[in-house]
């Protein structure tokens, strides 16, 4: 550590013992401030759960503000910044923080070590429009796979072994003690779904949503995905009114009058299909791709995936 010239100044006046003082608290200062080992994380979701593996071993930074949509958020030039002083970017990827990728891929090439968890959790891949998927998209990676906890748990376990091995400074120990206990949490969290989700009868199993992001949660506890308002998976695309209309037909063919409307965003594209089924149509808004503020409801992964059940269950199964 070099100590600046106009500090040095005002040092040599002091008498010896307190000269000492002041280098050693000046040196302390400035590791705590300069030399404490960073870690970025792109989304808030994957950002609670790497706070959750890596606690106080060191910082970690999240991009994405609380209610914001991946797909759209971009970066200041701090922020970018941010980005290549990490010792480790965490980030969804597949595509899903499109206005970010960028900022990480010049992490990368400036010697960043970064972890793109979505590759990384056997990911699934869109599904063909006749199955309820977006038709532009099928055979493209799938990026939404947290409303998988399963998926979570892979997740929780690579993102470990990355802080300890590209972050300076934490403790192993600590780390894999942290993930543990974080990965039993998860593994309750499974079950309570699967005990919640119990008590949707098999002919209501089907999702309409306002874009295609719960493929990976319809995989893993049987449901069928109908359609979606926005037949993308980006909230960035827009329907056309064929494709609106080939959606009424699937759900009053399914039988289907709840449509999940992701929180984040205005439910205007959702109202829609009230005036095309005949105004009988139900619009629940989940937290589906982005964490609220503290006390809104969704702070945390844990409480944003428990929010989610219960508002599915209890729209899926109210008559």
């Amino acid at each position: 550590m070099t100590t600046p010239k106009h500090h040095v100044l005002r040092l040599r006046r002091l008498p010896a013992a307190l000269l000492t003082l002041a280098l050693v608290g000046s040196a302390t200062a400035c590791a705590s401030s300069d030399d404490r080992p960073r870690v970025v994380v792109t989304t808030n979701i994957l950002g609670d759960i790497t706070q959750q593996i890596v606690r106080d071993e060191a910082d970690v930074t999240v991009l994405m503000k609380p209610n914001a949509d991946p797909h759209s958020f971009g970066l200041s030039a701090v922020q970018a910044a941010e980005l290549e002083r990490a010792d480790l970017v965490v980030f969804n990827g597949l595509g899903l923080e499109e206005n970010v990728l960028r900022h990480v891929d010049a992490a990368r090439d400036a010697g960043v070590a970064t972890l793109e968890v979505g590759k990384a959790v056997d990911p699934l891949t869109f599904q063909a429009h006749a199955e309820g998927g977006p038709e532009e998209e099928a055979g493209r990676p799938d990026p939404h796979f947290w409303t998988d906890p399963d998926r979570v748990r892979k997740a929780v376990g690579l993102i470990a072994d990355q802080v300890v091995e590209n972050v300076d400074g934490v403790d192993p120990k600590a780390v894999r003690a942290n993930a543990a206990r974080y990965d039993g949490q998860l593994t309750g969290l499974t079950a309570w779904m699967e005990k919640s989700f119990h008590r949707v009868p098999e002919q209501r199993r089907a999702l309409v949503t306002n874009h295609h992001v719960f493929g990976y949660l319809a995989e893993r506890f049987r449901f069928r995905v109908i359609g979606a308002v926005i037949p993308s998976g980006t909230t960035l695309a827009s329907p056309s009114s064929s494709d609106l209309r080939s959606l009424t037909e699937a759900m009053r063919e399914a039988g289907v009058r709840t449509v999940f409307a992701d929180s984040s965003q205005p439910k205007r594209l959702a109202e829609v299909l009230r005036t095309e089924l005949g105004g009988r149509v139900r619009v629940i808004a989940l937290h589906s791709e982005s964490l609220t503020g503290k006390g809104e409801g969704a702070a945390t992964y844990l409480q944003m995936m428990r929010a989610n059940t219960t508002a599915m269950t209890d729209g899926l199964t109210d008559d």
